[in-house]
């Protein structure tokens, strides 16, 4: 049986905790590979509304997902500790959720927020092509290109400093309702 030194040992629980953050590395580029191949397939041959419509969708799950995030990080273990006790429906998943909120707030903030962010640019792209494709004058697209862009950050990062305050505020109520929804559908 081979021996292993204290250094050896505490170089592989150094490494041992970053194991998510290599899932989520791998997650996030199967995710943006498949959103990325549907997003230049699909998008490009959607007009103005329907990409207008995709870009509305990818702001509200981005939204959604990055109030779970900052929710987890939060929320109190303690509280659901005590729901826990009590034999409160989803308690057993909050206090999960809560152990693992630098998990939960990666993959919901960056991993589902960037990948929306980048088919929202995909969709803004579309809607710049379908506003500009008869215009020869370079200046108009690029003043077009440069709108549509600042319009979907702005919306995004409006809607997104009112969710982070409701977030803050809720985090316990909505990790129980996000805990309730796990468990009742996975």
């Amino acid at each position: 049986m081979k021996r292993y030194n204290k250094a050896t040992i505490q170089n592989y629980n150094g490494l041992k905790k970053y194991i998510w953050a290599i899932r989520m590395f791998i997650i996030t580029i199967c995710l943006s590979l498949f959103f990325g191949f549907i997003s230049q397939t699909l998008l490009n041959k959607m007009g103005i509304i329907i990409a207008s419509i995709c870009i509305t969708i990818f702001i509200f799950i981005s939204v959604f997902f990055d109030m779970i995030g900052i929710a987890a990080a939060s929320a109190e273990i303690e509280y659901f500790l005590k729901l826990e006790k009590n034999k409160v429906k989803g308690a057993n998943t909050a206090v999960k959720l809560c152990k693992h909120s630098e998990k939960v707030c990666s993959f919901c903030a960056d991993v589902v927020g960037d990948i929306c962010s980048t088919l929202c640019g995909a969709s803004g792209a579309c809607v710049v092509v379908a506003f500009t494709s008869n215009l020869n004058n370079q200046n108009i697209i690029l003043l077009i290109s440069i709108s549509v862009s600042a319009l979907i950050a702005g919306i995004s990062i409006f809607f997104k400093a009112i969710m982070k305050e409701k977030a803050l505020k809720n985090a316990n109520k909505i990790i129980l309702k996000i805990a309730n929804l796990i468990d009742n559908f996975l």
